[in-house]
């Protein structure tokens, strides 16, 4: 069984577009999770063999990079704009919602930390560690969370936060990867 890796076809955002770029990334997340829902039969049946210990190294290349800059642009640049474009009721609302994602962030590093040993162990020859459990947990604690950020997060960035705002979250977000500003 081949395994595709995954990352060729996900939707291509800038840091012009935060919110869209942000969205994309929800898309490479699901894209990970989905490989590792296929790799738990390909280990069953084959092993950690090279195809398994390559799917397992692009998913903790993802989620050691990507996924870390994702929760930072978030809590270190998005959160903070919406706290200070809070209007009238919003307040109460974007606070609790940003507290709660954040609170989410710290639960998916936390099983993040345990999936990421499994993996280690699976690009070093063992697939025993990686059990369906602890991919599951995983991928139901991203889908949720990604579900409450498209519905909830996103939608209210776009409302309150003008372009000066975004430019700036893109601008951090930039920098925060190591990419050269605009000339």
């Amino acid at each position: 069984m081949q395994i595709s890796l995954p990352g060729q076809s996900s939707p291509a955002a800038g840091f012009e577009v935060p919110l869209e770029m942000l969205a994309a990334c929800h898309g490479r997340v699901q894209a990970q999770c989905s490989t590792l829902q296929r790799l738990l039969p390909h280990l069953a049946a084959h092993g950690a063999d090279r195809a398994a210990q390559e799917a397992a190294t692009a998913v903790l290349r993802y989620f050691d990079t990507a996924a870390v800059h994702h929760h930072a642009d978030e809590e270190q640049d998005l959160f903070p704009a919406l706290l200070e474009a809070m209007a009238g009721s919003d307040a109460v609302c974007i606070r609790d919602l940003t507290h709660a994602l954040a609170a989410e962030h710290r639960l998916l590093e936390d099983h993040w930390r345990r999936l990421r040993a499994a993996l280690a162990a699976v690009v070093a020859g063992d697939a025993a560690p990686l059990t369906a459990a602890l991919v599951q947990d995983f991928i139901a604690l991203y889908a949720g969370h990604i579900a409450r950020e498209e519905a909830e997060l996103l939608p209210m960035a776009e409302r309150l936060l003008d372009d000066a705002t975004l430019d700036r979250i893109g601008l951090a977000m930039r920098r925060r990867r190591g990419v050269a500003d605009p000339a």
